[in-house]
Protein backbone atom coordinates (compact mmCIF):
# COMPACT_ATOMS: atom_id res chain seq x y z
CA UNK A 1 0.00 0.00 0.00
CA UNK A 2 1.34 3.42 -1.00
CA UNK A 3 1.85 6.03 1.73
CA UNK A 4 0.08 9.27 0.83
CA UNK A 5 2.15 12.38 0.29
CA UNK A 6 0.28 14.15 3.12
CA UNK A 7 1.11 11.24 5.48
CA UNK A 8 4.81 11.53 4.58
CA UNK A 9 4.68 15.28 5.17
CA UNK A 10 3.05 14.79 8.58
CA UNK A 11 5.70 12.20 9.47
CA UNK A 12 8.54 14.59 8.54
CA UNK A 13 6.93 17.42 10.49
CA UNK A 14 6.33 15.28 13.59
CA UNK A 15 9.90 14.00 13.63
CA UNK A 16 11.30 17.49 13.09
CA UNK A 17 9.38 19.10 15.96
CA UNK A 18 10.52 16.33 18.34
CA UNK A 19 14.15 16.85 17.29
CA UNK A 20 13.68 20.61 17.68
CA UNK A 21 12.38 20.15 21.23
CA UNK A 22 15.36 17.96 22.14
CA UNK A 23 17.78 20.42 20.52
CA UNK A 24 16.55 23.15 22.83
CA UNK A 25 16.38 20.70 25.73
CA UNK A 26 20.15 20.26 25.64
CA UNK A 27 20.69 24.03 25.98
CA UNK A 28 18.01 24.76 28.57
CA UNK A 29 17.98 21.91 31.10
CA UNK A 30 20.55 23.72 33.24
CA UNK A 31 19.24 27.29 32.75
CA UNK A 32 17.11 27.52 35.96
CA UNK A 33 20.14 26.94 38.19
CA UNK A 34 22.83 28.28 35.83
CA UNK A 35 23.09 31.84 37.22
CA UNK A 36 23.15 30.74 40.89
CA UNK A 37 25.62 27.96 39.96
CA UNK A 38 28.01 30.47 38.34
CA UNK A 39 27.56 32.78 41.34
CA UNK A 40 28.54 29.87 43.63
CA UNK A 41 31.90 29.70 41.83
CA UNK A 42 32.76 33.03 43.45
CA UNK A 43 32.43 35.36 40.46
CA UNK A 44 31.20 38.99 40.47
CA UNK A 45 27.91 40.05 38.86
CA UNK A 46 29.99 41.50 36.01
CA UNK A 47 31.65 38.14 35.32
CA UNK A 48 28.28 36.43 35.69
CA UNK A 49 26.88 38.77 33.05
CA UNK A 50 29.83 38.11 30.71
CA UNK A 51 29.40 34.33 30.97
CA UNK A 52 25.67 34.63 30.34
CA UNK A 53 26.27 37.09 27.48
CA UNK A 54 28.83 34.85 25.76
CA UNK A 55 25.93 32.72 24.53
CA UNK A 56 24.68 35.63 22.44
CA UNK A 57 28.14 36.80 21.42
CA UNK A 58 29.05 33.62 19.53
CA UNK A 59 25.63 33.56 17.88
CA UNK A 60 26.16 37.10 16.69
CA UNK A 61 29.46 36.16 15.05
CA UNK A 62 28.49 32.80 13.53
CA UNK A 63 24.90 33.12 12.36
CA UNK A 64 25.35 35.29 9.25
CA UNK A 65 28.21 33.20 7.75
CA UNK A 66 26.29 30.04 8.62
CA UNK A 67 23.12 31.29 6.91
CA UNK A 68 25.10 32.26 3.82
CA UNK A 69 26.91 28.92 3.76
CA UNK A 70 23.68 26.92 4.11
CA UNK A 71 22.19 28.87 1.21
CA UNK A 72 25.27 28.36 -0.97
CA UNK A 73 25.40 24.63 -0.25
CA UNK A 74 21.61 24.38 -0.40
CA UNK A 75 21.87 22.13 2.66
CA UNK A 76 20.18 22.48 6.05
CA UNK A 77 20.19 19.04 7.68
CA UNK A 78 23.97 18.84 8.15
CA UNK A 79 23.90 22.09 10.14
CA UNK A 80 21.00 20.80 12.23
CA UNK A 81 23.10 17.78 13.22
CA UNK A 82 26.17 19.94 13.93
CA UNK A 83 24.07 22.19 16.15
CA UNK A 84 22.81 19.31 18.27
CA UNK A 85 26.34 17.88 18.56
CA UNK A 86 27.74 21.23 19.75
CA UNK A 87 24.96 21.42 22.34
CA UNK A 88 25.96 18.00 23.70
CA UNK A 89 29.64 18.98 23.90
CA UNK A 90 28.77 22.26 25.61
CA UNK A 91 26.58 20.82 28.36
CA UNK A 92 28.91 17.83 28.80
CA UNK A 93 31.89 20.15 29.22
CA UNK A 94 30.15 22.21 31.89
CA UNK A 95 29.27 19.01 33.74
CA UNK A 96 32.91 17.92 33.82
CA UNK A 97 34.65 21.25 34.59
CA UNK A 98 33.89 23.82 37.32
CA UNK A 99 36.44 26.51 36.37
CA UNK A 100 34.61 29.82 35.54
CA UNK A 101 36.76 30.39 32.45
CA UNK A 102 36.01 26.91 31.11
CA UNK A 103 32.34 27.50 31.86
CA UNK A 104 32.67 30.67 29.76
CA UNK A 105 34.21 28.61 26.94
CA UNK A 106 31.52 25.92 26.99
CA UNK A 107 28.70 28.44 27.32
CA UNK A 108 30.13 30.18 24.25
CA UNK A 109 29.97 26.79 22.52
CA UNK A 110 26.27 26.62 23.40
CA UNK A 111 25.93 29.91 21.50
CA UNK A 112 27.56 28.26 18.48
CA UNK A 113 25.04 25.44 18.80
CA UNK A 114 22.17 27.93 18.97
CA UNK A 115 23.54 29.70 15.86
CA UNK A 116 22.42 26.70 13.79
CA UNK A 117 18.80 27.51 14.70
CA UNK A 118 18.68 29.49 11.45
CA UNK A 119 18.79 26.23 9.48
CA UNK A 120 16.11 24.63 11.69
CA UNK A 121 13.61 27.39 10.92
CA UNK A 122 14.34 27.52 7.19
CA UNK A 123 14.21 23.72 6.80
CA UNK A 124 10.96 23.47 8.77
CA UNK A 125 9.30 26.26 6.77
CA UNK A 126 10.15 24.34 3.58
CA UNK A 127 7.61 21.66 4.64
CA UNK A 128 4.85 24.27 4.22
CA UNK A 129 3.43 26.32 1.35
CA UNK A 130 4.91 29.73 0.52
CA UNK A 131 2.03 31.63 2.17
CA UNK A 132 2.25 29.66 5.43
CA UNK A 133 5.51 31.12 6.78
CA UNK A 134 3.92 32.67 9.89
CA UNK A 135 2.05 29.44 10.58
CA UNK A 136 5.20 27.29 10.36
CA UNK A 137 7.18 29.71 12.54
CA UNK A 138 4.38 29.72 15.14
CA UNK A 139 4.34 25.91 15.26
CA UNK A 140 8.11 25.45 15.54
CA UNK A 141 8.28 28.17 18.19
CA UNK A 142 5.61 26.37 20.22
CA UNK A 143 7.70 23.17 20.17
CA UNK A 144 10.81 25.20 20.97
CA UNK A 145 9.08 26.45 24.10
CA UNK A 146 7.80 22.95 24.88
CA UNK A 147 11.33 21.55 24.81
CA UNK A 148 12.55 24.41 26.98
CA UNK A 149 9.76 23.96 29.53
CA UNK A 150 10.35 20.21 29.92
CA UNK A 151 14.10 20.82 30.11
CA UNK A 152 13.92 23.55 32.75
CA UNK A 153 11.40 21.76 34.93
CA UNK A 154 13.41 18.54 34.70
CA UNK A 155 16.65 20.41 35.34
CA UNK A 156 15.25 21.99 38.49
CA UNK A 157 14.12 18.61 39.81
CA UNK A 158 17.49 16.99 39.04
CA UNK A 159 19.38 19.89 40.67
CA UNK A 160 17.21 19.62 43.78
CA UNK A 161 17.86 15.89 44.07
CA UNK A 162 21.49 15.53 42.95
CA UNK A 163 23.04 19.02 42.93
CA UNK A 164 23.38 22.00 40.58
CA UNK A 165 25.95 20.31 38.35
CA UNK A 166 23.72 17.41 37.26
CA UNK A 167 21.34 19.35 34.99
CA UNK A 168 24.34 19.63 32.63
CA UNK A 169 24.42 15.83 32.39
CA UNK A 170 20.64 15.72 31.82
CA UNK A 171 21.06 18.25 29.01
CA UNK A 172 23.78 16.17 27.32
CA UNK A 173 21.64 13.01 27.46
CA UNK A 174 18.64 14.83 25.95
CA UNK A 175 20.86 16.13 23.17
CA UNK A 176 22.16 12.64 22.47
CA UNK A 177 18.61 11.39 21.90
CA UNK A 178 17.97 14.36 19.62
CA UNK A 179 21.12 13.58 17.64
CA UNK A 180 20.01 9.97 17.04
CA UNK A 181 16.51 11.01 15.93
CA UNK A 182 17.89 13.91 13.89
CA UNK A 183 19.62 11.51 11.52
CA UNK A 184 16.18 10.57 10.23
CA UNK A 185 15.22 14.12 9.19
CA UNK A 186 14.42 14.54 5.50
CA UNK A 187 15.55 17.59 3.57
CA UNK A 188 13.42 19.08 0.83
CA UNK A 189 15.78 20.28 -1.92
CA UNK A 190 15.09 23.51 -3.80
CA UNK A 191 14.14 22.91 -7.45
CA UNK A 192 16.22 25.78 -8.80
CA UNK A 193 19.13 26.91 -6.68
CA UNK A 194 21.84 29.40 -7.50
CA UNK A 195 24.52 30.49 -5.03
CA UNK A 196 24.03 34.11 -3.98
CA UNK A 197 26.31 36.85 -5.27
CA UNK A 198 27.83 39.42 -2.90
CA UNK A 199 25.56 42.12 -4.33
CA UNK A 200 22.52 39.96 -3.57
CA UNK A 201 23.73 39.33 -0.02
CA UNK A 202 24.05 43.07 0.56
CA UNK A 203 20.59 43.58 -0.87
CA UNK A 204 19.12 41.06 1.58
CA UNK A 205 20.90 42.71 4.52
CA UNK A 206 19.74 46.14 3.37
CA UNK A 207 16.05 45.23 3.30
CA UNK A 208 14.27 47.84 5.46
CA UNK A 209 11.73 45.41 6.87
CA UNK A 210 14.49 42.96 7.84
CA UNK A 211 16.55 45.72 9.48
CA UNK A 212 13.49 46.97 11.37
CA UNK A 213 12.46 43.63 12.87
CA UNK A 214 16.11 42.76 13.59
CA UNK A 215 16.54 45.91 15.66
CA UNK A 216 13.33 45.20 17.57
CA UNK A 217 14.57 41.65 18.15
CA UNK A 218 17.76 43.07 19.71
CA UNK A 219 15.62 44.89 22.29
CA UNK A 220 13.47 41.81 22.85
CA UNK A 221 16.42 39.47 23.43
CA UNK A 222 18.23 42.05 25.57
CA UNK A 223 15.30 42.00 27.99
CA UNK A 224 14.75 38.23 27.94
CA UNK A 225 18.39 37.27 28.48
CA UNK A 226 18.96 39.95 31.11
CA UNK A 227 15.94 38.79 33.11
CA UNK A 228 14.31 35.40 32.44
CA UNK A 229 17.51 33.59 31.43
CA UNK A 230 19.81 35.89 33.36
CA UNK A 231 19.13 37.50 36.73
CA UNK A 232 15.57 36.45 37.60
CA UNK A 233 16.93 33.16 39.04
CA UNK A 234 19.31 35.24 41.18
CA UNK A 235 16.38 37.35 42.42
CA UNK A 236 14.43 34.15 43.15
CA UNK A 237 17.40 32.64 45.01
CA UNK A 238 17.64 35.80 47.14
CA UNK A 239 13.95 35.36 47.99
CA UNK A 240 14.68 31.85 49.28
CA UNK A 241 13.99 29.71 46.19
CA UNK A 242 15.33 26.15 46.16
CA UNK A 243 16.71 24.50 43.01
CA UNK A 244 13.26 23.05 42.35
CA UNK A 245 11.69 26.50 42.70
CA UNK A 246 14.24 27.89 40.25
CA UNK A 247 13.19 25.25 37.72
CA UNK A 248 9.57 26.09 38.42
CA UNK A 249 9.95 29.84 37.92
CA UNK A 250 11.59 29.49 34.50
CA UNK A 251 8.95 26.91 33.61
CA UNK A 252 6.02 29.15 34.53
CA UNK A 253 7.64 31.90 32.44
CA UNK A 254 7.94 29.68 29.38
CA UNK A 255 4.59 27.82 29.60
CA UNK A 256 2.45 30.88 28.79
CA UNK A 257 4.79 31.58 25.86
CA UNK A 258 3.80 28.23 24.31
CA UNK A 259 0.17 29.26 24.48
CA UNK A 260 0.63 32.87 23.31
CA UNK A 261 3.15 31.80 20.61
CA UNK A 262 0.47 29.60 19.04
CA UNK A 263 -2.13 32.35 19.33
CA UNK A 264 0.20 35.00 17.94
CA UNK A 265 -0.20 34.03 14.28
CA UNK A 266 -3.64 32.47 14.51
CA UNK A 267 -5.50 35.07 16.62
CA UNK A 268 -3.66 38.24 17.69
CA UNK A 269 -2.14 39.20 14.34
CA UNK A 270 -5.32 38.74 12.23
CA UNK A 271 -7.38 40.58 14.87
CA UNK A 272 -5.07 43.45 15.89
CA UNK A 273 -2.39 43.55 13.18
CA UNK A 274 1.29 42.73 13.45
CA UNK A 275 2.40 46.19 14.60
CA UNK A 276 -0.18 46.56 17.39
CA UNK A 277 0.43 43.00 18.60
CA UNK A 278 4.19 43.63 18.89
CA UNK A 279 3.55 46.90 20.77
CA UNK A 280 1.21 45.16 23.23
CA UNK A 281 3.73 42.38 23.83
CA UNK A 282 6.55 44.84 24.56
CA UNK A 283 4.37 46.74 27.05
CA UNK A 284 3.50 43.52 28.89
CA UNK A 285 7.18 42.51 29.10
CA UNK A 286 8.25 45.99 30.27
CA UNK A 287 5.69 46.09 33.08
CA UNK A 288 6.74 42.65 34.32
CA UNK A 289 10.35 43.90 34.59
CA UNK A 290 9.56 47.17 36.37
CA UNK A 291 7.66 45.45 39.21
CA UNK A 292 10.55 43.06 40.07
CA UNK A 293 12.43 45.42 42.47
CA UNK A 294 9.24 45.86 44.51
CA UNK A 295 8.55 42.12 44.92
CA UNK A 296 9.35 40.55 48.28
CA UNK A 297 7.35 37.36 47.90
CA UNK A 298 8.29 34.37 45.72
CA UNK A 299 4.67 33.71 44.69
CA UNK A 300 4.29 37.25 43.35
CA UNK A 301 7.55 36.85 41.43
CA UNK A 302 6.05 33.72 39.84
CA UNK A 303 2.99 35.70 38.77
CA UNK A 304 5.06 38.53 37.26
CA UNK A 305 7.03 36.02 35.22
CA UNK A 306 3.88 34.31 33.93
CA UNK A 307 2.84 37.70 32.54
CA UNK A 308 6.37 38.18 31.16
CA UNK A 309 6.29 34.83 29.36
CA UNK A 310 2.90 35.57 27.81
CA UNK A 311 4.29 38.79 26.35
CA UNK A 312 7.39 37.03 25.03
CA UNK A 313 5.30 34.45 23.19
CA UNK A 314 3.26 37.16 21.50
CA UNK A 315 6.18 39.18 20.16
CA UNK A 316 8.87 36.81 18.98
CA UNK A 317 7.05 34.58 16.44
CA UNK A 318 5.86 37.71 14.61
CA UNK A 319 9.38 39.13 14.42
CA UNK A 320 10.72 35.79 13.15
CA UNK A 321 8.01 35.46 10.53
CA UNK A 322 8.49 39.04 9.32
CA UNK A 323 12.25 38.52 8.92
CA UNK A 324 11.73 36.11 5.99
CA UNK A 325 8.17 36.98 4.96
CA UNK A 326 9.18 38.95 1.86
CA UNK A 327 12.39 37.09 1.02
CA UNK A 328 12.55 34.50 -1.79
CA UNK A 329 13.31 30.89 -0.83
CA UNK A 330 17.02 30.66 -1.70
CA UNK A 331 17.76 33.85 0.28
CA UNK A 332 15.82 32.94 3.39
CA UNK A 333 18.74 31.25 5.11
CA UNK A 334 20.76 34.45 4.67
CA UNK A 335 17.87 36.65 5.86
CA UNK A 336 17.18 34.47 8.89
CA UNK A 337 20.90 34.24 9.61
CA UNK A 338 21.16 38.05 9.54
CA UNK A 339 18.09 38.40 11.78
CA UNK A 340 19.32 35.87 14.34
CA UNK A 341 22.88 37.21 14.29
CA UNK A 342 21.64 40.73 14.93
CA UNK A 343 19.40 39.70 17.82
CA UNK A 344 22.39 37.82 19.27
CA UNK A 345 23.67 41.31 20.09
CA UNK A 346 20.74 41.68 22.48
CA UNK A 347 21.51 38.32 24.10
CA UNK A 348 25.04 39.56 24.72
CA UNK A 349 24.29 43.12 25.82
CA UNK A 350 21.35 42.25 28.11
CA UNK A 351 23.05 40.14 30.80
CA UNK A 352 26.32 42.10 30.57
CA UNK A 353 24.44 45.39 31.03
CA UNK A 354 22.40 44.13 33.97
CA UNK A 355 25.51 42.54 35.49
CA UNK A 356 27.40 45.85 35.43
CA UNK A 357 24.36 47.79 36.66
CA UNK A 358 23.93 45.31 39.54
CA UNK A 359 27.54 45.82 40.66
CA UNK A 360 27.45 49.63 40.42
CA UNK A 361 23.90 50.86 41.17
CA UNK A 362 22.10 47.75 42.41
CA UNK A 363 20.04 45.03 40.77
CA UNK A 364 16.73 46.78 41.51
CA UNK A 365 17.71 49.88 39.53
CA UNK A 366 18.98 47.57 36.79
CA UNK A 367 15.55 45.95 36.42
CA UNK A 368 13.89 49.37 36.24
CA UNK A 369 16.23 50.37 33.41
CA UNK A 370 15.57 47.10 31.56
CA UNK A 371 11.82 47.77 31.90
CA UNK A 372 12.23 51.23 30.38
CA UNK A 373 14.08 49.64 27.47
CA UNK A 374 10.97 47.49 26.96
CA UNK A 375 8.76 50.58 26.72
CA UNK A 376 11.28 52.02 24.25
CA UNK A 377 10.80 48.86 22.14
CA UNK A 378 7.05 49.48 22.04
CA UNK A 379 7.56 53.11 21.00
CA UNK A 380 10.09 52.22 18.30
CA UNK A 381 7.70 49.59 16.94
CA UNK A 382 5.10 52.31 16.36
CA UNK A 383 7.67 54.56 14.66
CA UNK A 384 9.67 52.03 12.60
CA UNK A 385 6.82 49.77 11.56
CA UNK A 386 4.80 52.70 10.31
CA UNK A 387 7.64 53.49 7.92
CA UNK A 388 7.88 49.87 6.82
CA UNK A 389 4.50 50.26 5.13
CA UNK A 390 3.18 47.08 3.58
CA UNK A 391 6.14 45.04 4.89
CA UNK A 392 4.64 45.16 8.40
CA UNK A 393 0.90 45.30 8.59
CA UNK A 394 -0.75 48.05 10.65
Amino acid sequence: MKIKKTDKKAKHINLFVIVTSLYWFTMYAYIPTFSPYIESLGVSYRMLGIILGSYGFTQMIIRIPLGILSDRLNKRKVFVIIGILLGILSSGGMFLFKNPYLVLLFRSMAGAAAATWVTFTVLFSSYYKEGETSKSIGIINAFTKLGQVIAMLGGGIIAQRYGQQYPFLLAALGGLLGLILGLGIKEKPSIEHKPLKISELLKVAGNYSLLTVSFLAIIFQLIVFATTFGFIPVVAKNLGASSFHLGLITTVTTLPAIFSSSLSGYYFTPRYGERNTIVGGFVIIALSCIVVPFISNLSILYFSQIINGFGQGIVFPILMGLSIKNVIHNKRGTAMGFFQAIYGLGMFIGPVLLGFLSDFVGMGVGFLIIGMIGFTGALLTLVFCKKAGRQIAK
